[in-house]
């Protein structure tokens, strides 16, 4: 195979044992990364380790980062080997870098991602540069993404607050936004799970609020010809809709516990908004806790019932915390996710997807049948501080989705931080590959790794 740069893909899966690497042998080598900080990689003395070299010139021009798609007859052709996609992760960039290291360098993030997915648990990836391909099809692009492992949705240096900082792009915020609307509605049975990084983070967000505002504008639309017949079901449908409506119109975003920065779902900043802080380098990570007082009506609702929700899952972030202790990662940012608006999208997936339960059947073969799609909840899973002083709230989340017929729960995730980067934010086709004994000791290493695991058994 060959991409539009006439560069030749390897058409295995594999690098580091060319053609043999699998889902239950990527699986075996995170589980054996993960299992302790020490002990020496299974693949040592393979006959082809990664050198410096492989990466210098970067993407696309020799393997392992061979595999980059900017064109619909590359996406055409990846199409045609189920086999490389079913054992790839496919990332996703929004934009050329991620933002400027202390060296004045351009971080390119995803290429990190790739290092250690491959290195660690010989995992090929697949580049989708969206900054750089203008003529995509997104339908052929979303059934090549519906196929492989793990989808990661990279940062990037513009911003979500403004559709200009995109400029440069060849996808425009809100082609990016659409896209992650699609991901986040995708998550079905035997569909990959998707990873949102800082600036993906911050999208996934903005998908979160646009997909209620959504649900509830198709539900009071166009229900009452599809629930004609159940009037109790259309009633409790659209008074929980009312209610979100409501809810969302009136929820202050509050930053510093005092300063109110946004006012209802249909600000601009309602989902992301400056940090009072900007962070650049070490974090620590801690578990989330709301305790303060806030204006907003029935906000103590939506904390309670994020506590259900957290109840519900107790997973590998919130499990690292807690068992390894004062964790470590990097953060790259200027911008966050606001609490308020996490809080209220996983008060009001919850309460859509109880809402829908008893009309599930009808409204599966109705127009509003992509209701069923939606997550059943979004965790907040941890916060971060800096000596002590809380920075970023919503530091990480996890997705759920929640089969209405057989319970099974799959899962997505997001994170602010950059768990691929090292403390010197730097590029290892810069900086060098790091040993396997310096990754297996890095805290955001671990926590990628850990996030990969947990979304791939699924």
């Amino acid at each position: 195979m060959k991409a539009a740069n006439h560069q030749p893909w390897r058409t295995e899966p594999g690098f580091l044992r060319p053609g043999q690497s699998s889902i239950e042998s990527i699986q075996t080598l995170i589980g054996d990364f993960l299992h302790d900080r020490d002990s020496p990689h299974l693949l040592n003395g393979v006959e082809y380790p990664i050198q410096d070299d492989d990466i210098q010139e970067g993407w696309g021009k020799q393997s392992p980062l061979e595999k980059v798609v900017k064109t619909n007859k590359d996406l055409r052709s990846l199409l045609e080997n189920n086999d490389l996609l079913r054992h790839s992760l496919c990332i996703l960039e929004p934009a050329d870098h991620v933002g400027h290291n202390s060296c004045g360098e351009t971080v390119r993030a995803s290429l990190n991602v790739a290092c250690l997915a491959q290195g660690i648990a010989d995992c090929d990836s697949i580049l989708f540069p969206l900054w750089d391909s203008p003529e995509i099809d997104r339908s052929l692009l979303l059934q090549a993404l519906s196929r492989c492992m793990a989808v990661v949705v990279e940062g990037g240096h513009p911003t979500v607050r403004e559709a200009d900082t995109f400029k440069a792009c060849q996808w425009s915020l809100q082609d990016l936004q659409n896209l992650c609307e699609e991901l986040i509605i995708s998550r079905q049975s035997r569909t990959p799970p998707v990873v949102f990084i800082c600036l993906g983070h911050q999208l996934a967000a903005q998908a979160h609020i646009h997909l209620i505002q959504k649900a509830t504008r198709d539900i009071l639309n166009c229900c009452e010809s599809t629930l004609k017949e159940n009037i109790h079901t259309l009633k409790g449908l659209l008074d929980t809709c009312k209610e979100i409506e409501s809810i969302g119109r009136n929820l202050k975003i509050i930053k510093g516990g005092k300063d109110e920065i946004a006012y209802g779902w249909d600000d601009p900043q309602f989902a992301v908004g400056v940090n009072e802080i900007p962070e650049a380098g070490h974090c620590e990570l801690v578990h989330y806790d709301h305790n303060k007082q806030h204006p907003s009506h029935r906000f103590s609702e939506l904390i309670l019932t994020h506590a259900v929700s957290s109840e519900e899952y107790d997973g590998i972030i919130e499990h690292s915390i807690s068992y390894e202790k004062n964790l470590n990662i990097v953060m790259f940012h200027t911008d966050e996710v606001n609490e308020e608006a996490i809080l209220f999208a996983n008060w009001a997936y919850r309460k859509l997807h109880h809402a829908l339960v008893p009309s599930r059947k009808l409204v599966a073969i109705s127009p509003l049948a992509w209701l069923l799609k939606l997550p059943s909840s979004v965790e907040i899973l941890c916060s971060t501080t800096v000596q002590g002083k809380l920075c970023t709230e919503v530091a990480a989340t996890c997705i759920s989705y929640m089969d209405f017929e057989t319970k099974n729960i799959r899962r997505s995730f997001s994170c602010q931080f950059h768990p691929e980067l090292l403390d010197d934010l730097r590029e290892f086709s810069r900086s060098g590959i790091p040993a396997y004994s310096e990754l297996k000791k890095d805290d955001g290493i671990r926590l990628l790794m850990r996030i990969l695991y947990e979304a791939i058994k699924d």
